[in-house]
């Protein structure tokens, strides 16, 4: 459905997308990992046809990403992070604009957005500008899908909502992708990666490594820990100073104790204990995909 070949991209003085080759199959929710500056608008504004790569290919349902743009456009329902209806419109009439851009009509393809719709048409007459930013998010997504496209591109779609309209905007997705839909999301929260089919992990405009959620995680070289104790500050400095650290970090109530060879629980706990540290918990965990790349990003430096 679409793939990419060594794409491209520089401004003055930053390289945002270096050598990006890729495969996302149709039907698949495919997502993209990143931390802010990772290049992920980047890459979403190409595929939207709205940047020319400096170099490389890429295809979309078979046509060229570059050559074949009008047809591509058709094709795709494309969703960027920041809010870009116009906002001195009204529910409706922003709706009803996307649909006679693409040849159709609101009433010929409710059936299709009628699940996303249903919420917002109590505030049909209200301007866009005046919405939340959960009723924005699915004002913009119905925009995006009024046309029935192919492929739907995502930029950071859960940025700026609270957590219950963030996880009502999944549930959606899933059931898109129920459809046959073939979805492109790009999000800076593993939380949201793990609902992935599989997903990409961009930093500094390469891909560290593609798989599905699972598998990245079992990837993991380390033998893991979990360590907590009275004071977290202190137990990370101290255990950046144990001798078989490869790294330490904060993991919610815990720290993350990578090591760099197999080493007994008793050896961690009574190293802690000599440095002063009290009600000292030691034990091993599996990684998660935040672990997996912050593994990735220190090995890429």
């Amino acid at each position: 459905m679409l793939s990419l070949h060594r794409l491209s991209k520089s401004y003055p003085g930053v390289s945002a997308l270096q050598d990006i080759s890729l495969e996302v199959r149709a039907g698949e929710l495919f997502g993209i990992l990143g931390p802010d500056g990772a290049g992920k608008t980047t890459l979403f504004r190409i595929l939207a046809t709205l940047l020319l790569p400096d170099s490389g290919s890429g295809r979309i349902d078979g046509l060229d990403l570059v050559r074949d743009y009008r047809a591509i456009r058709r094709r795709i329902g494309y969703m960027p992070g920041k809010f870009s209806l116009y906002q001195d419109l009204s529910v409706g009439e922003n709706l009803e604009f996307f649909a006679r851009v693409f040849g159709v009509t609101v009433a010929q393809r409710y059936d299709w957005i009628r699940d996303i719709y249903a919420q917002l048409e109590p505030f049909r007459t209200r301007r866009a500008g005046a919405l939340s930013g959960g009723m924005k998010q699915k004002l913009a997504l119905s925009c995006a899908l009024i046309h029935q496209p192919q492929i739907l591109l995502l930029d950071e779609p859960g940025t700026g909502v609270d957590p219950v309209s963030r996880q009502e905007f999944w549930d959606l997705l899933l059931r898109l992708k129920a459809t046959g839909m073939t979805i492109l999301v790009s999000t800076p929260n593993m939380d949201e990666a793990a609902k992935c089919d599989r997903i990409a992990l961009l930093q500094r405009g390469r891909i560290l490594a593609l798989d599905a959620p699972d598998a990245l995680a079992t990837a993991y070289p380390l033998p893991l820990y979990a360590v907590r104790a009275e004071a977290m500050y202190p137990l990370i400095r101290d255990l950046r100073g144990f001798g078989p650290t490869a790294r330490c970090y904060a993991f919610g109530e815990y720290a993350h104790l990578a090591l760099q060879t197999p080493t007994p629980e008793s050896a961690i706990r009574y190293f802690l204990e000599s440095k002063g540290h009290r009600d000292v918990e030691v034990f091993p965990i599996p990684a998660t995909i935040e672990d997996s790349f912050i593994h990735l990003m220190e090995q890429s430096v």
